[in-house]
């Protein structure tokens, strides 16, 4: 949770209403449908990028609502 503040800046921080992980998902709730449609091109990239900032693959999906 930490590791998505801390790797997505205060652009995206801004529009994040709330992030939580279950299992190997990780939910992440957005205000902004432009930035939701955005960040759903790069999902791929944004899990390696958290998996590497927390040094283990916890996470292996990013859902996006």
């Amino acid at each position: 949770v930490d590791a998505w503040a801390s790797l997505m800046g205060n652009g995206v921080n801004k529009y994040t209403t709330s992030v939580q992980l279950e299992r190997d998902i990780l939910y992440v709730r957005l205000s902004s449908s432009v930035l939701r449609e955005e960040l759903s091109y790069g999902t791929e990239k944004i899990i390696n990028l958290l998996n590497e900032a927390l040094g283990k693959p916890l996470i292996k999906k990013l859902v996006l609502r």
